[in-house]
C-alpha cells in the first residue's frame, strides 16, 4: 500500500501481544483498545438483545463501564445482592428503549457531520476553484464563490486575521516601536492683532 505522498505504509499487520514498556503508548492502547471493546459490546446487545456488563480498570485503577440495559440491571440480575440493593426500581425497558434513543441519535449526529463535512469539501474545493492561477487561497475571485460559500469564505479570513493579529502581538517589538515617538511641541502661532495670540 502506497500513501499520496509516496511513502509506503505499513498497512495492516499483526500487532504483538505483549505488555507496552513505554507508558504513553500503553495509555492510548488502553483507551482504543476500552472504546473498540466497548463499540462491540454495544453493537451486540443491540443487535442480539444481550444483557451485559463490561467493567475495564485501567492502570492507574479508574473504572469504566458499560451495560445494557445498564450495569446495575445486569448485576442485580445475575449476581445476588442485599434486598436493600434490589429496591432500585429500575425498569428494563426503559433502559433498553433510552439504549435505543442514544445509538439513534448517535447515528444521526455522525450523519449530520459527515454531511457537514461533505459540504465544506465542496465550499473548499469552489474556493481552490475561485483562486485559478494566484498564489494564495485568500485571493480567491469573490465574485466566482456562490451564496453557500462566501459566508464560509468570510468566516476563514476573519480567522486568518485573528490568526495573524495573535501572532503579530507575540512578536517582539523593536526598540524605536516600546517608546511613543516625541511629536515636537508645536505652538499655535495667531497672526499678529488676533484674539487668540493674547493670554486670558
Amino acid at each position: 500500500m502506497v500513501h499520496p505522498r509516496g511513502t509506503p505504509s505499513t498497512g495492516r499487520h499483526r500487532i504483538e501481544m505483549a505488555l507496552r514498556v513505554d507508558k504513553n503508548s500503553r495509555q492510548v492502547t488502553f483507551s482504543k483498545r476500552r472504546s473498540g471493546l466497548f463499540k462491540k459490546c454495544s453493537e451486540l446487545a443491540l443487535l442480539c438483545g444481550a444483557h451485559l456488563a463490561v467493567i475495564v480498570f485501567s492502570e492507574a485503577g479508574n473504572a469504566f463501564a458499560l451495560g445494557s440495559p445498564s450495569v446495575d440491571a445486569v448485576l442485580r440480575r445475575y449476581v445476588p445482592l442485599p434486598a436493600a440493593a434490589n429496591d432500585a426500581g429500575v425498569d428494563e425497558d426503559d433502559d433498553r428503549e433510552a439504549l435505543e434513543k442514544m445509538c439513534q441519535a448517535k447515528e444521526a449526529t455522525a450523519k449530520q457531520l459527515a454531511s457537514e463535512i461533505e459540504r465544506m469539501n465542496l465550499i473548499g474545493y469552489k474556493v481552490i476553484e475561485a483562486q485559478g492561477e494566484r498564489r494564495f487561497w485568500w485571493e480567491a475571485d469573490v465574485e466566482a464563490l456562490g451564496e453557500a460559500e462566501l459566508p464560509e469564505f468570510a468566516r476563514s479570513l476573519e480567522r486568518l486575521r485573528d490568526n495573524v493579529r495573535r501572532h503579530a502581538d507575540k512578536l517582539p517589538r523593536p526598540a524605536a516601536a516600546l517608546v511613543p515617538a516625541q511629536a515636537p511641541a508645536m505652538a499655535a502661532v495667531a497672526p499678529a492683532g488676533d484674539a487668540a495670540s493674547y493670554p486670558i
